[in-house]
Order: C-alpha cells, then sequence, then structure tokens
C-alpha cells in the first residue's frame, strides 16, 4: 500500500489542498490549520513517507478550479456529480450540515421560508451548498460571492435575505451579532471525501482504503468529535 500510495506525492512532497473556509473541517489556530482535513492529511504523508505541504485556500470552489493545474496532489472536498468530471473522490470520511442565517425580524424565519418568490439568497461560489441551491431552488433569487466568509460579510452589510453556509461557519462569523440567527434547520447535508486531480485517478481506490481504514479505526472519530 505504502509503495501505491508512494506515487501522490510530487519529489517526496505531498501537497495537500486545505480549505480553511470550512470550519466544519479546518480551523486555523496561531497560523496552524487544524481539524480532520489536515489531521487526514498528515497521516497520508506520514504513512507514505512523504513530507506534508499545505496549499491554503478560502474556499472550495477556489479548490475545484485549481484540480487541474498541478498545484496539489490530494484535497477534500464534498461529493458532487459536477466535481466528479474534473476529480475522483474516495467515500466520505464526514457529514456535515448547511443551513442559513437570517435577520432577525425578516422575512424568513425557517429554512421552509427560503424558497418564496421575493427572498434573495447569497451564497458562496462554487461552494457544495451552491450547487444544491442551483439544482433546487424554483422561487427564491440565487446570488453567488465569493469565499464563504466574503459572502457572510457581504450579509451582513446588508445584501440578501439568508445567507447559506456550513453551519459551524456560519456559528462561528455571526456568534457575536445580536441581528442574526442561525436557523436550526437543515438545507442539506453534505457528504465530505478526499480527492484527487482527475475523474477516474488510478490511485483513488488505494487512497479510499486510506480513508476507510481511518475511518475503521476511529481517527476520523476522534478528529471531529463524534
Amino acid at each position: 500500500m505504502k509503495t501505491q500510495m508512494s506515487g501522490l506525492a510530487t519529489n517526496g512532497v505531498l501537497r495537500a489542498a486545505i480549505n480553511t473556509g470550512n470550519r466544519a473541517l479546518v480551523q486555523v489556530i496561531d497560523g496552524v490549520p487544524l481539524g480532520v482535513s489536515p489531521a487526514l492529511a498528515r497521516r497520508l504523508a506520514d504513512e507514505i513517507g512523504a513530507q506534508l505541504s499545505p496549499v491554503i485556500y478560502d474556499g472550495a470552489g477556489k479548490v475545484f478550479n485549481d484540480a487541474q493545474a498541478d498545484v496539489w496532489d490530494v484535497g477534500f472536498l464534498a461529493i458532487d456529480s459536477i466535481r466528479a468530471e474534473k476529480v475522483s473522490f474516495t467515500r466520505p470520511y464526514h457529514t456535515i450540515e448547511a443551513t442559513y442565517a437570517v435577520r432577525i425580524g425578516g422575512p424568513v424565519q425557517g429554512v421552509e421560508d427560503v424558497d418564496r418568490a421575493g427572498i434573495t439568497v447569497l451564497t458562496s461560489t462554487g461552494s457544495a451548498y451552491d450547487m444544491h441551491l442551483t439544482a433546487s431552488l424554483e422561487h427564491a433569487q440565487l446570488q453567488r460571492s465569493g469565499t464563504p466568509t466574503e459572502s457572510f460579510a457581504e450579509f451582513r452589510q446588508g445584501n440578501a435575505d439568508v445567507v447559506a453556509g456550513v453551519r459551524a461557519s456560519l456559528e462561528r462569523f455571526f456568534r457575536n451579532d445580536p441581528n442574526v440567527q442561525v436557523l436550526d434547520g437543515v438545507l442539506t447535508k453534505v457528504e465530505q471525501a478526499m480527492v484527487l486531480p482527475g475523474a477516474d485517478n488510478p490511485l483513488i481506490t488505494a487512497l479510499d482504503d486510506f480513508v476507510a481504514r481511518a475511518i475503521t479505526d476511529g481517527f476520523v472519530a476522534s478528529e471531529t468529535g463524534a
């Protein structure tokens, strides 16, 4: 297994795309990325005898856009059929919730109130929940803006009626804002996987086995607090 997966590294260096825009998976403390995604990247690098080099992004859309640019060797993205045209996915290692933040006293009080005529939904460009909303919204208007943090900031400044995001990221950004509430309901559940550049990457089976072992031996649970 080690010999097979050693082909993931580039000249002995494993370049791992780390998306700091997803607080459920990555937390940056004193400039160091922590959480389940960086932990899996470190474990993989150790297992194949490579030096880990994090490639930091602030949004999943940017990670995906670089899938064919030869700047990362392994990454972490939500499973999506459109993305599968350019990357290969392992089995999911973690499932997270996406929901909305709304203004207290505004026109939206629950997730079920969102998809109505006259409601504007703000989302981070290229995120998994952007893709979900693009496919599912029938009446509300969808707007896209930058990274998750950038879309949250725009919402705080008055844009849109609701903003979509990963629950953990929304709760962190708006935790001290008395005018904003993160809804209890769920927009969608997003399955997170490790990814390799290219559809049908020949090394994806070995990487999937790595993820399976990390789940079975409790490593993922210990890093997610599950």
